[in-house]
């Protein structure tokens, strides 16, 4: 099925790409096929999470946040390729999680992004490897941050 078919079944839609913050790249090609996306905030429209996780934040609006993020991740890919039905194969992200001293769920909120992924690509494509780690603080005191390398078709 195509991948905006799913998104519009799921009562979903790509962003704009987010703005650039810095001095760096939105994504990087390499080896032909691969592409790695910059890190990723879940800033939607008006919609944002701000706050530390275990403290301003639950883990249901983590998993949003990082949902959210994995959504900006998506557009920026897509604007780097095209076509998100070019996508083999969803390879690693990494979601950082700001987090108070005694949160210990990275991994459940990391779900939401990767939860993403699997329903667009379905399980084979769409999960990838995953690191979820903890962090004291993110830029502009948004809860999560996730980056993503994915395999694409020329």
């Amino acid at each position: 099925m195509d991948i905006y078919d799913r998104l519009k079944e799921m009562g979903l839609e790509l962003p704009p790409p987010p703005q650039k913050g810095g001095l760096y790249m939105p994504c990087k090609r390499f080896m032909g096929n691969l592409i790695y996306v910059s890190g990723c905030g879940p800033a939607v429209g008006e919609d944002t999470c701000t706050g530390r996780l275990g403290v301003e934040v639950t883990v249901e609006q983590g998993q949003k946040a990082a949902r959210n993020s994995m959504l900006n991740v998506l557009s920026v890919l897509q604007s780097e390729i095209g076509d998100l039905n070019k996508v083999v194969s969803a390879v690693k992200i990494l979601t950082f999680v700001s987090s108070g001293q005694d949160f210990f769920d990275q991994p459940k909120v990391a779900n939401g992004g990767s939860g993403l992924l699997a329903q667009l690509f379905g399980d084979h494509a769409g999960l990838p490897s995953r690191s979820a780690i903890g962090v004291s603080v993110l830029p502009g005191n948004i809860s999560v941050e996730t980056e993503a390398l994915f395999e694409v078709r020329s």
